[in-house]
């Protein structure tokens, strides 16, 4: 087992020069204005019989199906002297070519037109590339490399920035088709800023940032230098930066208002992308946190890596048990070093931690279900491609936040009762699946637990937080740190939180509305008092206390004027006509962490060391 998986990273260097000749794709941009590019695909040495090529389905670090065979048409095929061959869609993805000689060409058109870490983008300013969104790929043959000519760069004014290894002039190569998948790419007139850290074994490791926005070079300069202090973070983590192919590891990221949000980790690259403006400047610290929380992936997921995810299945959605670790270790470290590096303050980083402690103790889900269980419903939560409302709102915690809470809870009992943190276990995790590149288990991480501290703890641990639905006592083990956990909003009535998870339609529009009454746009939540009363999504209250209600104002303003306890008469109407129930008013189980400062309260001196050795930097 081990040996086998010690292979994979060989394949890297040496595996080209014992396969077939890469496959080759020629990519261009006469039509930029208008989002499309014209991709010719040429596959040598193909073997006798019908052949296969599809699109993908799904894409590295996403969990759910995106269906990118819809944006190509125009799918044409043609032996080496350009002679037509058949060529039939027979899946909404896949086309098959049943006769041809042994060298086929494949062309079609990609609209491209959605800029983020999973589609593309194409207009007359870049090319953004995410590759299972961008390049067809032939059925069996994914242990071919694969070569890439990017054509009308000049045209343009582009460069390129990408983890691909450069061949010379505008040619870019993978030695495997996964890593091929994993490495997005950009064209455009990016700025970059590049600077080399030694690691742990005195080899240099080479960093780049190149952002495609409208900075100017000292903005970019100085931003680099705020990365630069986050990875030195996180190598003091690991001990060690990863060992990235070529030497290289390059930050992607593109900044346009009409961006959608998003940050996608690669195995010597990532894809951010940041919306909302149109520069970093100004908004620097802000955008920090995805730089943060996709670096630390070099690491926890790209090399340390769940065996459910390896290899990558890229015509299906890809399920895994482990993305409360994976993502949800992530998250928590991505937050946490912002404050190492000297980005937040203590009293800043309150307000993730109570984020993260309301997710696990306030929330429908994670008293149901594990962590496990909802890693699972990634397939479907993960940017998923269906339109119909859902009740994930009471049946859906992200991994990412109960895997943060979970990952906060063990590095305060760590450090609480072994004297060592969390640092010490992602290490050992490290040791033993990231650096030999063996894919692990649950019951591996729970292997990597018991060595750095013992086998009841890890036992106890993994069967109460992980496979179960236990909880930490998260007041206790903050304390230690002088910080206090609390109600945020003491002795307010409260009807439940009615403002979230807002189910959308096609249109991306609430689809509950109404000129009169207040339309309830969201499942309402299990345990709350409007949930107790039977008014959920769609429903209109148009009278509460006797007075008419208008909008979602006039009944905040009613339940202002109301104790813990009081009980109101509700009118509301839905398709089955107008009804009568009563909602009695609680406090809201909502809670906030404050530190011992704020509260007058003193910190000792174990309290004030604890939180030191916690959220200092470690850099040395």
């Amino acid at each position: 087992m081990k040996k086998t998986y010690l292979l994979i990273p060989a394949l890297l260097a040496g595996f080209a020069s014992l396969a077939q000749k890469p496959v080759f794709y020629e990519v261009n941009f006469p039509n930029a204005a208008h989002h499309e590019a014209q991709i010719i695909m040429t596959i040598p040495e193909a073997p006798a019989g019908t052949i296969r090529v599809r699109m993908s389905r799904s894409s590295a670090g996403r969990y759910a199906t995106a269906e990118f065979g819809k944006n190509i048409y125009n799918v044409k095929a043609f032996n080496v002297d350009s002679s037509a061959l058949a060529i039939r869609q027979v899946e909404g993805d896949v086309y098959e070519i049943p006769e041809h000689d042994a060298t086929v060409k494949i062309s079609y058109t990609l609209y491209a037109n959605w800029v983020d870490g999973t589609y593309a983008g194409i207009d007359q300013s870049h090319a953004h590339l995410n590759m299972p969104a961008t390049f067809m790929w032939y059925i069996g043959q994914e242990k071919r490399g694969a070569k890439f000519q990017f054509n009308d760069l000049d045209k343009y004014g582009w460069k390129v920035a990408t983890q691909l290894k450069h061949e010379g002039s505008n040619v870019y190569s993978a030695p495997t088709f996964q890593y091929m998948m994993d490495s997005p790419t950009e064209l455009s007139d990016y700025k970059m800023a590049t600077w080399d850290v030694t690691n742990a074994d005195g080899k240099k490791e080479t960093l780049h940032v190149a952002i495609h926005s409208a900075d100017t070079q000292p903005v970019v300069d100085n931003f680099a230098r705020m990365v630069q202090k986050v990875v030195l973070e996180e190598k003091a983590v690991y001990g060690e930066l990863p060992a990235y192919d070529f030497g290289e590891y390059t930050f992607l990221d593109d900044v346009y208002p009409t961006n959608s949000g998003d940050g996608m980790e690669h195995r010597n690259s990532t894809c951010i992308v940041s919306g909302g403006t149109d520069r970093i400047e100004g908004n620097e610290v802000r955008m920090l946190g995805t730089f943060s929380h996709e670096y630390f992936h070099s690491w926890n997921v790209k090399r340390i890596r769940p065996k459910s995810l390896e290899p990558f299945n890229f015509e299906h959605a890809d399920m895994s048990n482990e993305l409360w670790f994976a993502e949800g270790f992530t998250q928590y470290y991505g937050e946490l070093l912002l404050v190492r590096a000297g980005f937040h303050t203590a009293d800043d980083y309150t307000r993730t931690v109570a984020g993260l402690v309301n997710s696990v103790l306030n929330t429908p889900a994670a008293a149901r279900y594990t962590p496990v269980q909802m890693s699972n419903y990634a397939v479907f939560a993960d940017a998923g491609v269906s339109i119909d409302p859902n009740n994930q709102g009471n049946m859906f915690i992200s991994y990412y936040y109960y895997g943060g809470a979970t990952a906060l809870a063990l590095d305060l009992r760590l450090r609480s009762e072994f004297n060592i943190t969390l640092d010490d276990f992602m290490r050992q995790v490290w040791l033993d699946y990231g650096k030999p590149y063996i894919p692990y288990t649950i019951a591996d991480l729970q292997k990597s637990l018991t060595k750095v501290t013992n086998k009841v703890f890890a036992a106890d641990f993994f069967k109460r937080y992980i496979n179960g639905i236990e909880k930490n006592d998260y007041a206790a083990l903050l304390a230690k740190a002088g910080f206090e956990l609390r109600k945020a909003q003491p002795g307010k009535a409260w009807a439940g939180s009615l403002f979230l998870n807002n189910q959308r339609g096609r249109s991306g529009q609430v689809r509950a509305t109404t000129d009169n009454g207040f339309a309830i746009t969201s499942n309402t939540t299990i345990g709350t008092p409007i949930y107790k009363a039977g008014i959920d999504v769609g429903d209109v209250i148009t009278k509460a206390d006797g007075k008419d209600i208008k909008d979602a104002q006039a009944f905040a303003d009613v339940i202002a004027a109301k104790q813990i306890g009081d009980k109101i008469a509700v009118t509301y109407t839905n398709r089955a006509g107008e009804h009568q129930t009563t909602i009695t008013l609680a406090e809201s189980p909502a809670l906030e962490v404050v530190t011992f400062e704020k509260t007058g309260k003193t910190l000792t001196k174990d309290q004030e060391t604890f939180r030191t050795n916690w959220l200092s930097t470690k850099v040395k």
